[in-house]
């Protein structure tokens, strides 16, 4: 896994448009951090209350944040 430094210009690319929201998709966000993804997901699930409600959602096919 490729390390990026996370700075402004490096994540520009990473950055998707997802119904019309600007997302850094989970697999994206563990590069940057070195860590594989399953780890990332894990980390915040396990600290829900140290992120606001709207950083960490899962895509639905039908209506969009689950």
């Amino acid at each position: 896994m490729a390390k990026i430094a996370p700075r402004p210009k490096n994540l520009v690319p990473l950055v998707h448009a997802v119904r019309g929201e600007k997302v850094l998709l989970d697999a994206d966000l563990a590069s940057v951090y070195g860590v594989a993804t399953k780890v990332l997901n894990q980390a915040a699930k396990r600290n829900r209350d140290g992120f606001p409600t709207d950083f960490v959602f899962q895509l639905s096919a039908a209506s969009g944040r689950t």
